[in-house]
Order: C-alpha cells, then structure tokens, then sequence
C-alpha cells in the first residue's frame, strides 16, 4: 500500500505544479508578449547564431563566449536590415498611393457627377451642386497644411500617454530579451535540461529533438510557401497590367505568413491602386481571379505540400488544423496551429508506441 501511495504522489505533484504554472502564464499574460515575440526570433535565428560562432576567427577562435556574442549581434543586425528593408518597399508604395490618390479625386469626382448628373435630372429632377475646383482648392490647402494636425495628435499622446508608453517599453523589450536569449540559448537549454527528473530524461530529450526538426522543416516550408507565393503574385498582378505589380505582389507573398492580414493588404492596395489606374469595371476581374487562385493555391496546394508534407501532416490535418486554431484561439492560433499540431503530433506517436507495448494493448 505504501509503495502505491508513493508511485501517486508524484503524480499530483506534476499536475499541480503543470496548473500552477499555467495559472502564473495566465494572470502573466499583458507582459509576457514581447517575451514570446522574442522567443520565438531565438529559436528561428539560433541556427545562424551556431553556424557564424563555428566559423574561424583567428586569434579569436578559442573564444566561444566572444564568438557567440558576436554572432548575436551580426544576426539582430540581418534581421534589422530585413525589417528595414520591407519598410523602404512599404512606405514609398504607401506614399505613393496617398499622393495618386489626393491628385486623382477631383478627375473621378468630375466624371463621377458628369455620369451622375444626366440620370438624376431625368428620374429625381435634381443635379448634383459639386464645385470640383473648389474641392481641388481644399484638398491642395489641406494637404500643404497638414503640419496643423500636430497639435491634435500630440493631445491624443498626452491622453493615452500610458498606454503608448507601455507599447514603447514593450517593443524595447523586444530586442533586449531577443539578444540575451541568443547569446545564452544554449546555457538556458541546459539549465532547463538539469530541472528535468532523471528517469524522464531521454524520453523528453528525444521528444524534444523530434520536435525541433519538425519545427525546422515548419519555418522551411512557410519560407518556400512565401517566395514562390512572392513570385505568383508579381507574375500575375503584372499580366493584369497593375503598375505596382511587383512591389504589391511581393509584400503580400511575404506577408503571406500572418493568415488574413497579408492577404488583405494586397487586396486593398491593389484594387486601390486599380481604382487609381484603371477606368473600365472589366478591368478589375483579373485581380480578382489572381488573388482568388493564389488563396487556392497558397491554402489547398502549397501549404498541404511544402509545410504539411515536411512536417509530418496530412494535408487534411493541415486544413483542420488552421480552421481548428482559428476558431479556438482566433489569430494566435491561425499563426501557431500548424507547429503545434506538429509538436502534438509527435507526443501522440509516442503515446502510441507506448501504448502499443503495453499490457492493457498485448492482453
């Protein structure tokens, strides 16, 4: 009796401290994003971080804690050069489509009453009493006077001062947490390795090596996903004789990664850009048809090859998976269904071989 009251112990100890620790996550979570966030960045830039502290550095070579701090700060610097370089493909587009805009609304307003004006008269007996110049005359004075709007916005600052402040510390946050964990991933790896109990050691090694494969070949297959989308979208905005094919197609394809959100943008800046373009409704079904091939073949193609294939899932699971996430966890869990399932998948398999040389299955 004694020897099963201490085999169950350690078992409420488990899910106590399991629920414990879930509690602290939970009433932890306004901080814990910026921590997340750079977690994350960790694990996809610690490879880079091994590769470039391998290399030979002459006389520093024997210095490992040199070379890994250097190899942190060379790959924050990529990182930040690829977020500054997706910024100069944004703002120029976005600038761009604001200055169309602004010196195009007079023209579509004139061709908008001339159209307006005839059909009004004949049914309502009324016209339209738009003064276009004087509408150019107000765009152009607001637009030089835009410096006015400083005042309003500084008060909105002064109002949700804490709130912006907060966002501020948390972005902060990012980049210092990001390098402390690259620098140290390793040692905090092995710290957390020495809490594990002894006799589930190598099981959770292994489990834990599987996963990071899986998760490897994951980011593999989502960078594939996002290039060839990058190249499919260009491609096919240009055959629609978009102007801005190339720089909308790319940062939709990049965006591709965020389900939804990259996907809207492109759509509304290319049917803004076509509205500023085009001047037949004809004209805009080629759009259509291209972003509705690409949701096609981003959703039903790729993702199921590139990502579910490398990962282990069936591209049904994968579908399900994304659905499944979406409507449990909301964006959170579009974006981290398909490495979690992964990672479940293979907690399952080995549930499974467990079971299968277990007595309650051979009896």
């Amino acid at each position: 009796m004694t020897d099963k009251r201490e085999n169950v112990l350690p078992d409420y100890r488990w899910i106590v401290l399991i629920a414990a620790s879930f509690l602290l996550i939970y009433l932890l979570r306004p901080i814990l994003a910026p921590f997340v966030f750079a977690a994350i960045l960790a694990y996809i830039c610690n490879p880079l971080v091994d590769r470039i502290g391998r290399l030979k550095l002459g006389k520093l070579e024997d210095r490992s804690d040199f070379a890994r701090t250097l190899g942190t700060v060379l790959v924050m610097l990529m990182v930040l050069g690829i977020l500054i370089a997706l910024l100069l493909v944004v703002v120029p587009l976005l600038q761009k489509e604001i200055l169309l805009v602004i010196e195009r609304v007079p023209a579509y307003l004139s061709s908008l009453r001339d159209r307006l004006d005839p059909w009004l008269m004949q049914h309502f007996g009324v016209s339209l009493a738009v003064d276009i110049a004087q509408i150019q005359e107000i765009i152009t004075k607001n637009w030089k006077d835009a410096s006015n709007l400083l005042a309003p916005v500084l008060l909105s600052v002064s109002n949700h001062g804490l709130a912006l402040l907060g966002w501020f510390v948390n972005l902060l946050l990012v980049p210092v947490v990001l390098f402390f964990l690259l620098r140290d991933w390793h040692v905090l790896i092995a710290k957390i390795a020495e809490l594990l109990p002894r006799n589930l050691y190598t099981k959770t090694a292994t489990i834990a090596h599987e996963i990071d494969l899986v998760l490897a070949e994951f980011l593999r297959g989502q960078l594939s996903v996002m290039l060839l989308m990058s190249v499919f979208y260009s491609t096919g905005l240009w055959l629609a004789g978009l102007e801005l094919a190339i720089p909308i197609g790319i940062l939709t394809g990049l965006l591709g990664f965020v389900p939804y959100v990259g996907f809207a943008i492109g759509v509304t800046l290319a049917l803004l850009s076509a509205a500023l373009q085009f001047t037949a409704l004809s004209q805009f079904i080629p759009l259509v048809v291209v972003f509705g091939l690409g949701q096609v073949l981003e959703s039903m193609v790729l993702t199921p090859w590139l990502v579910g294939d490398r990962i282990g899932l069936h591209p049904v699971v994968v579908i399900f998976a994304l659905l499944a996430g979406g409507q449990l966890f909301g964006f959170t869990g579009i974006l981290l269904a398909l490495p979690v399932t992964a990672a479940i998948a293979i907690g399952l398999r080995h549930l499974k071989h467990g079971y299968l040389a277990s007595d309650l299955y051979l009896k």
